[in-house]
């Protein structure tokens, strides 16, 4: 894929932080877009900002808690334009707060927004893609999907879900034209902890400190479209924190006492 120009791009969590970034790129560079996220009013202050006409824009607002109608939402859009050559599974949400105080309920919700939501969505896509004999699907996972944080543990292990399965899948569906990018972003200036799960299915509301001072939105989503271009099958985009996954890989000792001392927020 040498350029997106009439390329259709479905997009997840489409209405604010990395994906509304992803949003403007591939609009500039003349994709047709479908943005989903819970909000459509929101979607469609993006869609107007992105001079996105309904010609070339599908606003399909639902909810990641609940993908259940996936296939239709697939099928929508092949009736509207005929084809899906890139999804993005990028929704999602955050947690501040300790495994003990997470309970089985709220621990099911974050595994359906950021495992099972991603699973539903590509499996719902990859017939379609098969036809085509092309077709791409891209992850945004975390570093956390690499490596266990403070109050981060329900949201942490479906990241690392979403490495098992997608690793998985790549090598079954490569062979029929399809490639898989997972993207892990460290610290990126977005809503992300704002949003994040906390007690009591409560939301953070406050943003990390770590997070203010973090990379632009719009430079992580640059990065990510380059890496599609390149067809890269793993991504790490952000700062300094990125050090933290080699340190785990190569000196796991150290690892064990840098990360002992971060602050979760």
């Amino acid at each position: 894929m040498e350029s997106f120009k009439n390329k259709v791009v479905w997009i997840t969590g489409a209405s604010s932080g990395i994906g509304e970034a992803l949003v403007y790129e591939f609009a500039s560079k003349g994709a047709k877009l479908i943005l989903s996220a819970r909000r459509e009013h929101e979607l469609q202050r993006v869609a107007n900002a992105a001079n996105l006409n309904n010609e070339v824009s599908l606003l399909l607002p639902f909810d990641l808690l609940d993908t259940s109608k996936a296939d239709e939402y697939a099928e929508s859009i092949i009736k509207k334009f005929g084809r899906i050559d890139v999804l993005i599974n990028n929704g999602g949400q955050s947690q501040r707060a300790e495994a003990i105080h997470t309970t089985v309920e709220d621990g099911k919700k974050l595994f359906e927004i950021n495992y099972f939501s991603s699973v539903n969505l590509s499996k719902a896509v990859l017939p379609y893609m098969f036809k085509q004999d092309s077709g791409k699907i891209i992850v945004i996972s975390s570093i956390a999907g690499k490596f266990g944080f403070y109050l981060r543990s329900t949201y942490s292990a479906a990241k690392h879900a979403l490495h098992g399965y997608f690793e998985s899948l790549r090598l079954e569906v490569e062979k029929k034209g399809v490639s898989v990018l997972i993207v892990c972003p460290g610290k990126i200036k977005t809503a992300i902890s704002l949003n994040a799960a906390v007690e009591n299915g409560q939301t953070h509301n406050k943003m990390d400190q770590s997070h203010e001072q973090a990379m632009a939105a719009e430079v992580c989503a640059k990065q990510i479209i380059t890496a599609i271009l390149k067809n890269k099958e793993e991504l790490f985009v952000g700062g300094k924190e990125l050090l933290i996954v080699k340190i785990k890989r190569f000196f796991p000792r150290l690892f064990n006492i840098i990360i002992r001392k971060q602050s979760p927020y």
